[in-house]
């Protein structure tokens, strides 16, 4: 991955956002979900990510936002681990203009509250990308996939 502050070809900073879903492994317990937290803490910053992960009924939904480099090869780590299965891309966008989580260098959301985690950052969103993101994100939450998240 490449130094988040090297833009080759680009005026300012430009961001990737990749949203995806998985099944975690059998058997991953909470102290599990505490490591990958802690690794993510740990190492984001230094590569210029940041975003949330929510974990709830067995389903990984993770937001992840920073140079596209680096968060495409954490998304190539995250798909090999063996932590996650059935890897599902949610989203992915280039040339985003804002982080919709520029403090949290991988915050946990419980999945009780990834609804109002969602319509928060909706309502302040400036990037139009990120404001279809967001909606198309509530939508499933109701209709589709993402609803095993919360119920």
């Amino acid at each position: 991955m490449q130094n988040p502050d090297e833009h080759v070809d680009h005026p300012g900073p430009v961001l990737h956002t990749l949203v995806y879903c998985s099944r975690a492994a059998d058997g991953l317990d909470a102290e599990a979900i505490d490591q990958i937290v802690a690794t993510a803490k740990h190492h984001n910053p230094s590569f210029g990510i940041t975003g949330l992960l929510v974990f709830g009924s067995g389903i990984f939904f993770q937001w992840l936002e920073g140079p596209r480099e680096n968060v495409i090869g954490l998304m190539r780590i995250i798909t090999a681990d063996p932590r996650h299965s059935n890897v599902v891309l949610l989203s992915e966008e280039d040339d985003v203009t804002d982080r919709m989580f520029p403090n949290w260098d991988m915050e946990l959301v419980e999945a009780s509250d990834i609804r109002e985690v969602l319509v928060d950052a909706e309502q302040h969103a400036t990037d139009p990308k990120q404001k279809q993101t967001l909606a198309q994100l509530l939508e499933e939450l109701d209709t589709g996939s993402l609803g095993a998240l919360v119920n």
